[in-house]
Protein backbone atom coordinates (compact mmCIF):
# COMPACT_ATOMS: atom_id res chain seq x y z
CA UNK A 1 0.00 0.00 0.00
CA UNK A 2 2.98 2.12 0.38
CA UNK A 3 3.60 3.66 -3.12
CA UNK A 4 -0.70 4.41 -3.09
CA UNK A 5 -1.09 5.80 0.40
CA UNK A 6 2.14 8.21 -0.35
CA UNK A 7 -0.17 10.19 -2.76
CA UNK A 8 -2.77 11.22 0.25
CA UNK A 9 -0.17 13.44 1.63
CA UNK A 10 0.59 14.06 5.13
CA UNK A 11 1.68 11.32 7.39
CA UNK A 12 -1.92 11.34 8.97
CA UNK A 13 -3.83 10.59 5.78
CA UNK A 14 -1.49 8.05 4.87
CA UNK A 15 -2.27 6.26 7.98
CA UNK A 16 -6.31 7.43 7.25
CA UNK A 17 -5.76 5.62 4.01
CA UNK A 18 -3.94 2.41 5.40
CA UNK A 19 -7.24 2.39 8.34
CA UNK A 20 -9.36 2.34 5.61
CA UNK A 21 -7.75 -0.29 3.55
CA UNK A 22 -7.55 -3.18 6.08
CA UNK A 23 -11.23 -2.18 7.36
CA UNK A 24 -12.61 -2.95 3.86
CA UNK A 25 -10.48 -6.14 4.29
CA UNK A 26 -11.74 -7.13 7.51
CA UNK A 27 -14.95 -9.60 8.16
CA UNK A 28 -16.52 -7.02 9.07
CA UNK A 29 -20.11 -7.29 7.85
CA UNK A 30 -20.83 -3.81 6.96
CA UNK A 31 -17.61 -2.02 6.11
CA UNK A 32 -18.61 1.94 6.60
CA UNK A 33 -16.32 4.21 7.74
CA UNK A 34 -18.17 4.44 11.05
CA UNK A 35 -17.91 0.35 11.41
CA UNK A 36 -14.29 0.40 10.07
CA UNK A 37 -13.12 3.16 12.13
CA UNK A 38 -14.24 1.68 15.57
CA UNK A 39 -12.96 -1.81 14.25
CA UNK A 40 -9.40 0.25 15.01
CA UNK A 41 -10.36 2.00 18.09
CA UNK A 42 -10.67 5.07 16.23
CA UNK A 43 -12.82 8.05 16.66
CA UNK A 44 -15.28 8.06 13.33
CA UNK A 45 -15.32 11.75 12.95
CA UNK A 46 -11.70 11.75 11.86
CA UNK A 47 -11.51 9.16 9.13
CA UNK A 48 -15.20 10.27 7.51
CA UNK A 49 -12.99 13.49 7.28
CA UNK A 50 -10.69 11.42 5.28
CA UNK A 51 -13.37 9.93 3.41
CA UNK A 52 -15.93 12.57 2.39
CA UNK A 53 -13.59 16.06 3.12
CA UNK A 54 -10.12 15.79 2.85
CA UNK A 55 -7.82 16.98 0.23
CA UNK A 56 -6.20 14.24 -1.65
CA UNK A 57 -6.72 13.42 -5.20
CA UNK A 58 -8.10 9.78 -6.51
CA UNK A 59 -7.39 10.46 -9.50
CA UNK A 60 -3.21 9.82 -8.70
CA UNK A 61 -4.10 7.01 -7.31
CA UNK A 62 -6.13 5.35 -9.91
CA UNK A 63 -3.54 5.87 -12.37
CA UNK A 64 -0.79 4.22 -10.23
CA UNK A 65 -3.20 1.48 -9.96
CA UNK A 66 -3.91 1.12 -13.53
CA UNK A 67 0.28 1.12 -13.93
CA UNK A 68 0.34 -1.52 -11.16
CA UNK A 69 -2.41 -3.64 -12.84
CA UNK A 70 -0.79 -3.34 -16.53
CA UNK A 71 2.70 -4.31 -15.14
CA UNK A 72 1.76 -7.28 -12.85
CA UNK A 73 -1.15 -8.69 -15.18
CA UNK A 74 -0.51 -7.15 -18.52
CA UNK A 75 0.01 -9.02 -22.01
CA UNK A 76 -0.55 -7.38 -25.36
CA UNK A 77 -3.56 -9.15 -26.46
CA UNK A 78 -5.06 -7.74 -23.14
CA UNK A 79 -8.63 -6.95 -23.19
CA UNK A 80 -10.36 -3.19 -21.83
CA UNK A 81 -14.01 -3.55 -20.17
CA UNK A 82 -16.08 -0.81 -19.55
CA UNK A 83 -19.08 -1.32 -17.54
CA UNK A 84 -21.49 0.83 -15.54
CA UNK A 85 -22.41 -0.39 -11.92
CA UNK A 86 -25.77 0.45 -10.02
CA UNK A 87 -25.85 1.59 -6.58
CA UNK A 88 -29.32 1.77 -4.85
CA UNK A 89 -29.43 5.34 -3.35
CA UNK A 90 -32.44 6.78 -1.15
CA UNK A 91 -32.71 10.61 -1.30
CA UNK A 92 -31.96 13.43 -3.36
CA UNK A 93 -28.91 15.07 -2.46
CA UNK A 94 -25.70 12.44 -2.63
CA UNK A 95 -24.25 13.54 -5.92
CA UNK A 96 -25.47 11.98 -9.46
CA UNK A 97 -28.42 10.27 -7.28
CA UNK A 98 -31.65 10.17 -9.56
CA UNK A 99 -34.24 8.25 -10.64
CA UNK A 100 -32.42 6.07 -13.91
CA UNK A 101 -31.70 3.32 -15.24
CA UNK A 102 -30.25 0.96 -12.80
CA UNK A 103 -28.94 -2.05 -15.12
CA UNK A 104 -27.45 -4.07 -11.91
CA UNK A 105 -30.84 -4.37 -10.82
CA UNK A 106 -32.58 -4.25 -14.29
CA UNK A 107 -35.09 -1.75 -13.15
CA UNK A 108 -35.67 2.24 -13.58
CA UNK A 109 -35.29 3.52 -9.56
CA UNK A 110 -33.29 6.00 -7.24
CA UNK A 111 -29.49 5.24 -7.16
CA UNK A 112 -26.35 6.02 -8.34
CA UNK A 113 -24.53 4.87 -11.47
CA UNK A 114 -20.48 4.45 -11.77
CA UNK A 115 -18.79 3.85 -14.78
CA UNK A 116 -16.07 1.17 -14.38
CA UNK A 117 -13.16 0.05 -16.48
CA UNK A 118 -11.73 -3.23 -16.22
CA UNK A 119 -8.63 -4.76 -17.23
CA UNK A 120 -8.38 -8.55 -18.33
CA UNK A 121 -5.57 -10.63 -19.15
CA UNK A 122 -5.17 -14.39 -19.37
CA UNK A 123 -3.67 -14.26 -16.24
CA UNK A 124 -6.25 -12.33 -14.23
CA UNK A 125 -8.91 -9.72 -14.07
CA UNK A 126 -9.03 -6.78 -12.51
CA UNK A 127 -11.23 -2.60 -11.79
CA UNK A 128 -8.84 -0.30 -12.27
CA UNK A 129 -10.70 2.94 -12.67
CA UNK A 130 -14.39 4.60 -12.40
CA UNK A 131 -16.21 7.95 -12.86
CA UNK A 132 -19.42 8.96 -11.35
CA UNK A 133 -21.94 9.52 -13.84
CA UNK A 134 -24.20 12.71 -13.55
CA UNK A 135 -27.52 12.34 -14.96
CA UNK A 136 -28.66 15.65 -16.92
CA UNK A 137 -31.30 16.99 -14.69
CA UNK A 138 -27.97 17.53 -12.23
CA UNK A 139 -25.45 19.39 -14.38
CA UNK A 140 -28.53 21.18 -15.51
CA UNK A 141 -28.42 22.64 -11.78
CA UNK A 142 -25.72 23.81 -10.89
CA UNK A 143 -26.51 24.73 -7.48
CA UNK A 144 -27.44 21.73 -6.74
CA UNK A 145 -24.21 20.11 -8.09
CA UNK A 146 -22.24 23.01 -5.93
CA UNK A 147 -23.92 21.76 -2.73
CA UNK A 148 -22.50 18.35 -3.43
CA UNK A 149 -19.45 18.92 -3.87
CA UNK A 150 -18.74 18.46 -7.42
CA UNK A 151 -16.53 20.68 -9.06
CA UNK A 152 -17.05 22.86 -12.15
CA UNK A 153 -15.74 20.89 -14.39
CA UNK A 154 -17.78 17.63 -14.16
CA UNK A 155 -20.59 19.39 -14.55
CA UNK A 156 -19.86 22.54 -17.00
CA UNK A 157 -21.62 20.07 -19.61
CA UNK A 158 -23.16 17.11 -19.74
CA UNK A 159 -20.90 13.74 -20.20
CA UNK A 160 -22.56 10.69 -21.27
CA UNK A 161 -21.45 7.29 -19.72
CA UNK A 162 -19.31 6.88 -23.56
CA UNK A 163 -17.62 9.90 -22.65
CA UNK A 164 -16.66 8.70 -19.29
CA UNK A 165 -15.05 5.37 -20.80
CA UNK A 166 -13.36 7.52 -23.39
CA UNK A 167 -11.66 10.14 -20.44
CA UNK A 168 -10.68 6.84 -18.29
CA UNK A 169 -9.29 4.90 -21.81
CA UNK A 170 -7.14 8.45 -22.06
CA UNK A 171 -5.97 8.78 -18.43
CA UNK A 172 -5.30 4.90 -18.17
CA UNK A 173 -4.91 3.05 -21.16
CA UNK A 174 -1.53 3.63 -21.99
CA UNK A 175 -1.01 2.00 -18.66
CA UNK A 176 -2.64 -1.15 -19.88
CA UNK A 177 -1.25 -3.36 -22.67
CA UNK A 178 -4.38 -4.05 -24.92
CA UNK A 179 -5.42 -5.60 -28.09
CA UNK A 180 -9.25 -4.66 -27.55
CA UNK A 181 -12.08 -2.85 -25.90
CA UNK A 182 -15.07 -4.34 -24.94
CA UNK A 183 -18.61 -3.32 -23.01
CA UNK A 184 -22.31 -3.70 -23.17
CA UNK A 185 -24.64 -2.50 -25.00
CA UNK A 186 -24.97 0.75 -23.57
CA UNK A 187 -22.19 1.59 -24.93
CA UNK A 188 -22.16 -0.44 -28.21
CA UNK A 189 -25.57 1.04 -29.25
CA UNK A 190 -24.44 4.86 -29.70
CA UNK A 191 -23.11 5.05 -33.38
CA UNK A 192 -20.61 8.16 -31.99
CA UNK A 193 -18.88 6.12 -29.51
CA UNK A 194 -17.61 2.95 -31.66
CA UNK A 195 -16.37 6.00 -34.48
CA UNK A 196 -14.21 7.42 -31.27
CA UNK A 197 -12.59 4.19 -30.73
CA UNK A 198 -11.90 3.70 -34.73
CA UNK A 199 -10.28 7.47 -34.45
CA UNK A 200 -8.25 6.35 -31.44
CA UNK A 201 -7.23 2.80 -33.61
CA UNK A 202 -9.26 0.69 -31.18
CA UNK A 203 -10.52 -2.15 -31.65
CA UNK A 204 -13.29 -3.21 -30.03
CA UNK A 205 -16.17 -5.65 -29.82
CA UNK A 206 -19.55 -3.97 -28.24
CA UNK A 207 -22.64 -5.13 -27.37
CA UNK A 208 -25.82 -3.92 -29.21
CA UNK A 209 -29.64 -4.18 -28.48
CA UNK A 210 -31.51 -7.27 -30.36
CA UNK A 211 -33.33 -4.38 -32.44
CA UNK A 212 -30.10 -2.55 -33.89
CA UNK A 213 -30.95 -2.55 -37.52
CA UNK A 214 -28.41 -3.72 -39.88
CA UNK A 215 -27.92 -4.67 -43.44
CA UNK A 216 -25.92 -7.90 -44.49
CA UNK A 217 -23.12 -7.88 -46.65
CA UNK A 218 -22.87 -11.55 -47.31
CA UNK A 219 -26.04 -11.83 -49.05
CA UNK A 220 -26.49 -11.23 -52.52
CA UNK A 221 -28.20 -7.77 -53.08
CA UNK A 222 -31.40 -7.38 -55.06
CA UNK A 223 -31.82 -7.53 -58.71
CA UNK A 224 -30.34 -4.21 -60.13
CA UNK A 225 -33.59 -2.06 -61.06
CA UNK A 226 -32.03 1.31 -62.20
CA UNK A 227 -30.26 2.27 -59.19
CA UNK A 228 -27.77 1.21 -57.11
CA UNK A 229 -29.00 -2.43 -55.37
CA UNK A 230 -28.54 -2.56 -51.80
CA UNK A 231 -30.03 -5.04 -49.37
CA UNK A 232 -32.98 -4.44 -46.75
CA UNK A 233 -32.20 -3.14 -43.38
CA UNK A 234 -33.50 -6.01 -40.95
CA UNK A 235 -32.73 -6.11 -37.14
CA UNK A 236 -30.11 -8.36 -35.34
CA UNK A 237 -32.52 -10.42 -33.97
CA UNK A 238 -33.95 -11.57 -37.38
CA UNK A 239 -30.41 -11.52 -39.19
CA UNK A 240 -29.62 -14.46 -36.47
CA UNK A 241 -32.95 -16.50 -36.70
CA UNK A 242 -32.11 -16.54 -40.83
CA UNK A 243 -28.44 -17.88 -40.18
CA UNK A 244 -27.72 -21.50 -41.65
CA UNK A 245 -26.84 -23.53 -38.93
CA UNK A 246 -23.34 -24.56 -40.72
CA UNK A 247 -22.44 -20.74 -40.13
CA UNK A 248 -22.44 -21.29 -36.01
CA UNK A 249 -19.50 -22.82 -34.21
CA UNK A 250 -18.87 -24.56 -30.97
CA UNK A 251 -16.24 -22.44 -28.68
CA UNK A 252 -14.90 -23.91 -25.40
CA UNK A 253 -14.17 -20.93 -23.44
CA UNK A 254 -12.55 -21.80 -20.24
CA UNK A 255 -13.19 -23.70 -16.79
CA UNK A 256 -15.97 -22.63 -14.69
CA UNK A 257 -17.34 -23.71 -11.13
CA UNK A 258 -19.86 -26.03 -12.61
CA UNK A 259 -17.44 -27.47 -15.63
CA UNK A 260 -16.04 -25.99 -19.06
CA UNK A 261 -18.36 -23.41 -20.38
CA UNK A 262 -19.14 -23.39 -23.97
CA UNK A 263 -20.51 -20.60 -26.22
CA UNK A 264 -21.84 -21.11 -29.74
CA UNK A 265 -20.80 -17.98 -31.83
CA UNK A 266 -21.24 -16.82 -35.80
CA UNK A 267 -20.25 -13.70 -37.72
CA UNK A 268 -21.15 -12.01 -40.41
CA UNK A 269 -20.11 -8.54 -42.28
CA UNK A 270 -23.22 -5.86 -41.86
CA UNK A 271 -22.96 -1.91 -42.40
CA UNK A 272 -24.98 -0.87 -39.20
CA UNK A 273 -27.65 2.04 -39.22
CA UNK A 274 -26.91 5.12 -37.52
CA UNK A 275 -29.18 7.29 -34.82
CA UNK A 276 -30.33 9.75 -37.70
CA UNK A 277 -31.98 7.33 -40.31
CA UNK A 278 -32.13 4.65 -42.06
CA UNK A 279 -28.86 4.59 -43.86
CA UNK A 280 -25.70 2.75 -43.54
CA UNK A 281 -22.43 4.36 -41.09
CA UNK A 282 -20.31 4.16 -43.95
CA UNK A 283 -18.36 1.82 -41.82
CA UNK A 284 -18.55 -1.88 -42.42
CA UNK A 285 -18.18 -4.14 -39.40
CA UNK A 286 -18.44 -7.16 -37.87
CA UNK A 287 -22.12 -8.62 -36.44
CA UNK A 288 -21.17 -11.23 -33.62
CA UNK A 289 -24.37 -13.32 -32.24
CA UNK A 290 -23.55 -15.94 -29.32
CA UNK A 291 -25.33 -18.25 -27.79
CA UNK A 292 -25.43 -20.12 -24.15
CA UNK A 293 -27.42 -22.07 -21.97
CA UNK A 294 -29.86 -19.95 -19.49
CA UNK A 295 -32.50 -21.25 -17.35
CA UNK A 296 -34.77 -23.57 -19.65
CA UNK A 297 -33.89 -22.26 -23.11
CA UNK A 298 -31.07 -20.13 -24.95
CA UNK A 299 -29.59 -16.74 -24.38
CA UNK A 300 -28.22 -14.63 -27.77
CA UNK A 301 -25.96 -11.73 -27.40
CA UNK A 302 -25.25 -9.87 -30.07
CA UNK A 303 -22.17 -7.81 -31.00
CA UNK A 304 -20.22 -5.07 -33.40
CA UNK A 305 -16.83 -5.00 -33.64
CA UNK A 306 -14.40 -3.16 -36.04
CA UNK A 307 -12.33 -6.70 -36.57
CA UNK A 308 -10.99 -7.80 -39.97
CA UNK A 309 -13.20 -10.50 -41.40
CA UNK A 310 -10.62 -12.89 -40.93
CA UNK A 311 -10.31 -12.52 -37.41
CA UNK A 312 -11.45 -15.81 -35.61
CA UNK A 313 -14.43 -16.74 -33.87
CA UNK A 314 -12.38 -18.25 -31.09
CA UNK A 315 -10.88 -14.90 -30.27
CA UNK A 316 -14.04 -12.97 -30.67
CA UNK A 317 -15.16 -15.94 -28.06
CA UNK A 318 -12.46 -14.91 -26.22
CA UNK A 319 -13.09 -11.42 -25.81
CA UNK A 320 -16.39 -11.84 -25.24
CA UNK A 321 -16.05 -14.11 -22.49
CA UNK A 322 -13.76 -11.04 -20.84
CA UNK A 323 -16.38 -8.75 -21.00
CA UNK A 324 -18.37 -11.36 -18.68
CA UNK A 325 -14.97 -11.32 -16.31
CA UNK A 326 -16.25 -7.62 -15.15
CA UNK A 327 -18.74 -9.03 -13.03
CA UNK A 328 -16.42 -11.36 -11.15
CA UNK A 329 -14.49 -7.73 -10.37
CA UNK A 330 -18.01 -6.31 -9.43
CA UNK A 331 -18.75 -9.67 -7.08
CA UNK A 332 -15.33 -9.61 -5.12
CA UNK A 333 -15.25 -5.86 -4.62
CA UNK A 334 -19.16 -5.80 -3.11
CA UNK A 335 -18.69 -9.00 -1.29
CA UNK A 336 -15.29 -8.61 -0.29
CA UNK A 337 -14.14 -4.98 -0.58
CA UNK A 338 -16.48 -3.14 0.93
CA UNK A 339 -17.57 -1.08 -2.29
CA UNK A 340 -21.44 -0.50 -2.04
CA UNK A 341 -20.74 0.03 1.50
CA UNK A 342 -20.28 3.97 1.35
CA UNK A 343 -22.48 6.23 3.30
CA UNK A 344 -20.89 9.67 1.92
CA UNK A 345 -23.00 12.00 0.02
CA UNK A 346 -20.20 14.44 -1.77
CA UNK A 347 -18.48 13.90 -4.83
CA UNK A 348 -15.34 13.73 -3.05
CA UNK A 349 -16.88 11.35 -0.94
CA UNK A 350 -18.02 8.71 -3.59
CA UNK A 351 -14.60 8.91 -5.82
CA UNK A 352 -12.66 8.76 -2.43
CA UNK A 353 -14.48 5.40 -1.10
CA UNK A 354 -14.57 3.75 -4.61
CA UNK A 355 -10.80 4.36 -5.32
CA UNK A 356 -10.21 2.35 -1.73
CA UNK A 357 -12.29 -0.29 -2.75
CA UNK A 358 -10.88 -0.54 -5.47
CA UNK A 359 -7.56 -0.82 -4.04
CA UNK A 360 -8.49 -3.58 -1.24
CA UNK A 361 -9.74 -5.76 -4.38
CA UNK A 362 -6.72 -5.11 -5.89
CA UNK A 363 -4.95 -6.30 -3.16
CA UNK A 364 -6.98 -9.53 -2.81
CA UNK A 365 -6.55 -9.94 -7.03
CA UNK A 366 -2.49 -10.10 -6.05
CA UNK A 367 -2.89 -12.63 -3.38
CA UNK A 368 -5.17 -15.03 -5.43
CA UNK A 369 -1.79 -14.58 -8.42
CA UNK A 370 0.71 -15.42 -5.45
CA UNK A 371 -1.23 -18.61 -3.92
CA UNK A 372 -1.28 -19.86 -7.84
CA UNK A 373 2.39 -20.08 -8.01
CA UNK A 374 4.07 -21.35 -4.51
CA UNK A 375 5.40 -24.29 -6.66
CA UNK A 376 7.68 -21.82 -8.57
CA UNK A 377 8.29 -20.02 -5.64
CA UNK A 378 9.67 -23.46 -3.93
CA UNK A 379 12.08 -23.97 -7.08
CA UNK A 380 13.24 -20.81 -6.97
CA UNK A 381 13.70 -20.75 -3.74
CA UNK A 382 15.44 -24.68 -4.20
CA UNK A 383 17.40 -23.11 -6.90
CA UNK A 384 18.74 -20.46 -4.94
CA UNK A 385 20.17 -22.84 -2.14
CA UNK A 386 21.78 -24.58 -4.44
CA UNK A 387 23.71 -21.75 -6.04
CA UNK A 388 24.87 -20.70 -2.15
CA UNK A 389 26.25 -24.12 -1.57
CA UNK A 390 27.84 -24.65 -5.07
CA UNK A 391 29.19 -21.35 -4.70
CA UNK A 392 30.54 -22.00 -1.22
CA UNK A 393 32.29 -25.04 -2.41
CA UNK A 394 33.58 -23.17 -5.01
CA UNK A 395 34.97 -20.62 -2.40
CA UNK A 396 36.76 -23.38 -0.60
CA UNK A 397 38.26 -24.78 -3.12
CA UNK A 398 39.59 -21.93 -4.45
CA UNK A 399 40.91 -20.65 -1.16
Amino acid sequence: MRPFAQLTGRIELQKHCLTAVKGLLSDLQRKNTESVAYRHGQHRRALQRFIGEAAWEHEPILQKLSEHIGEKIGRPDGVIVFDPSAFEKCGNKSAGVARQWLGRFGKVDNGQVGVFMAYASKTQHALCNARLFLPQEWTDNKSRCAAAGIPEQAYATHKSRGQLCLEMLEQSGGFLPHAWITGDDELGRPTWFRRALRQRAEQYVLGVPAHTQIRDLDTAPPPYRGRKPAGPFLSVEKWREALDKRRWRKITIRAGEKGHMVMRIAAGRVLAITERGKHGSGQEELLVVTQRPEGNGMRYDYYLSNASPEESLAELARVINAEHRIEECFKRAKSEAGLADYECRTWKGWHHHITLSLLATWFLTVEVLEKKTPALTQCADGALHHCHVFASALYAKTH
